[in-house]
């Protein structure tokens, strides 16, 4: 269960033009197994992004709000909480401190900051103050950086939005919030929406000059790589100013009602549609999974590179497909060591085991694994399976021989100790007789395994010679009964070691079917995750091109 955070943390610190981790805040996100609802909100200083989390963090307080944001806690503020409204799942509050205006500060590093923003995020806020014009829709420049600041694929792909597709498919869904609007929601002189204000925001200017171009460039960013949009605006919290001053401890009823209606519908929204953060091919991140991503982003910036999230997840592949491993044997040895009784009677006995366990292994493995390119991970499962399943038939071939040894020593003891008794007349037949009642009995022992036939024809050739001294010292026998009686000894010497011999082939065609059983079954399991992979895939390319159409139909009206 996911501990409630008792307050925001420091996740990235946008320090001296340098970014770095908080390994603290990695901690707490490591603990976090659960899938996470990632809300990012940006915006420039003072625009009272704060309230907005705090609001969703069900707290009047906690993000710092107003004057009390000293520069040295420039960077990305993180607040984990149990979410409201989904079970089992965490909702995850990213504050981003300190971006300012363009001209002030390190733009660059606030570039940064505003893409790490959109790459953690399942759903972006952008706060603004008063009004979405020319002038805000400027200051939102950041968004046409974002194909110059992230890479999806490992290979290059060419600059520009035109290559939006790609993105589509990881980045967030938009939400702008507009704060203090003082404004008629009017077009044209029809009441309309705050979405439709923002559509109607975000619509191009006509004209060709080099400066509408670029007032047009973060509309066009805007719509394309941001399908999923919505908007509110909110009236000013209240107009005494010296309560504005110290919102986070007025009480509700001392904030204007129009305010707090506006405030409990985004919190609402928040709260209802923010979707679970995936990335490609449906993958679903948790708290730790967001950890691996914000250190692999930050290393890739600081490294002078462009994050990538092709190497993001690989980076978290390669992580989690190693943890995926190391569960599926262990589940394998458990397992294995619960079930069998050793030793066992037959080897096919340990073979079924092997082949159950092994499977459930590999289902294990499926489940907790992804991404695992040319099954490189896999192999690796079935290769160490395989050494497994090695000792097990070795602890099973000693565990047998251990016991036939100890069965047949108790059965042989009186024979063995008055052995002198036979060397009389007749001793021979006496002999015989006595060693076959002790075959008699001992093949009537339970599940003496696999190393019964084998223990037994040591004892047989350990016999080899005291029996032909017996056979010569009997004078009750003519020397043509000792050589019949030599010869019959010898043929069924042979016969038990052609038996053995067979015994030992069919344990061998045994293996060799066990292992194709298990050939069949791992492909088999593969091919359902494939499969299962392939059309969720494709799922998620229909549903980003239908999004993408819809845009540029509108945009080809326009």
């Amino acid at each position: 269960v996911t501990q409630p955070q008792m307050a925001p943390i420091c996740l990235v610190e946008n320090h001296n033009e340098r970014l770095s981790v908080n390994q603290k805040a990695i901690e707490i996100l490591d603990k976090i197994s659960q899938p996470v609802v990632v809300v990012a909100i940006v915006g420039l200083y003072r625009t009272g992004k704060s309230y907005l989390m705090n609001c969703l963090a069900g707290q009047n307080h906690g993000f710092p709000l107003g004057s009390t944001v000293q520069s040295q806690t420039k960077g990305i503020w993180m607040w984990c909480v149990p979410h409201p409204t989904k079970p089992k799942h965490t909702l995850v509050l990213l504050d981003t401190e300190g971006l300012g205006d363009v001209e002030k500060g390190d733009p660059k590093n606030d570039s940064w900051i505003f893409a790490l923003a959109v790459l953690l995020s399942s759903t972006f806020v952008y706060n603004s103050l008063s009004t979405i014009n020319h002038q805000a829709l400027e200051q939102l420049y950041y968004v046409t950086e974002l194909t110059k600041l992230i890479r999806a694929r490992s290979s290059p792909n060419p600059d520009g939005i035109k290559n939006s597709t790609e993105f589509v498919s990881f980045f967030p869904d938009f939400v702008w919030t507009v704060r203090d609007f003082m404004l008629e929601l009017t077009l044209n002189g029809k009441n309309i929406t705050s979405d439709e204000y923002l559509e109607n925001a975000l619509k191009l200017i006509p004209g060709n000059s080099p400066r509408i171009q670029a007032s047009n460039l973060p509309r066009e960013c805007i719509r394309q790589f941001f399908p999923n949009r919505k908007c509110f605006v909110f009236d000013r919290p209240t107009h005494d100013k010296e309560l504005l001053q110290k919102l986070e401890t007025i009480s509700e009823d001392q904030l204007d009602p129009n305010f707090r209606e506006g405030t409990k519908a985004f919190v609402s929204y928040i709260f209802t549609y923010a979707k679970m953060k995936t990335l490609r091919e449906g993958i679903k991140v948790t708290g730790n999974r967001l950890g691996t991503l914000v250190t692999t982003y930050v290393d890739a910036i600081n490294s002078g590179a462009v994050p990538c999230l092709d190497d993001a997840v690989t980076t978290l592949a390669q992580r989690e497909n190693s943890v995926a491993v190391q569960k599926a044997v262990d589940h394998y040895s458990e397992q294995m060591a619960q079930r069998l009784r050793l030793p066992t009677d037959t080897l096919q006995e340990l073979l079924d085991e092997h082949t159950a366990c092994e499977k459930e292994a590999i289902s294990v493995f499926m489940e907790h694994s992804f991404k695992d390119e040319n099954q490189l991970f896999l192999k690796k499962l079935v290769k160490l399976i395989g050494e497994k399943k090695g000792l097990f038939v070795l602890k099973n071939e000693e565990a047998s021989d251990k016991y036939c040894q100890e069965e047949l020593d108790r059965l042989s003891k009186d024979f063995m100790e008055n052995i002198s008794t036979f060397s009389v007349p007749g001793g021979h037949r006496l002999y015989v007789d006595m060693r076959e009642k002790i075959e008699r009995d001992y093949w009537q022992v339970p599940r003496k395994g696999v190393k019964a036939s084998e223990v037994f024809q040591s004892f047989l050739q350990s016999q080899v010679i005291i029996e032909s001294s017996i056979l010569q010292a009997d004078t009750a026998l003519t020397a043509g009964e000792k050589a019949i009686a030599e010869e019959r000894t010898q043929r069924e010497a042979a016969e038990k070691e052609q038996e053995l011999l067979r015994q030992k082939q069919r344990e061998q065609q045994q293996l060799m079917e066990a292992q194709e059983k298990s050939n069949k079954e791992n492909l088999e399991q593969l091919r359902e995750k494939l499969v299962q992979e392939r059309k969720q895939l494709i799922e998620e390319h229909n549903m980003m091109l239908e999004k993408q159409l819809k845009d540029q139909k509108a945009y080809l009206e326009e």
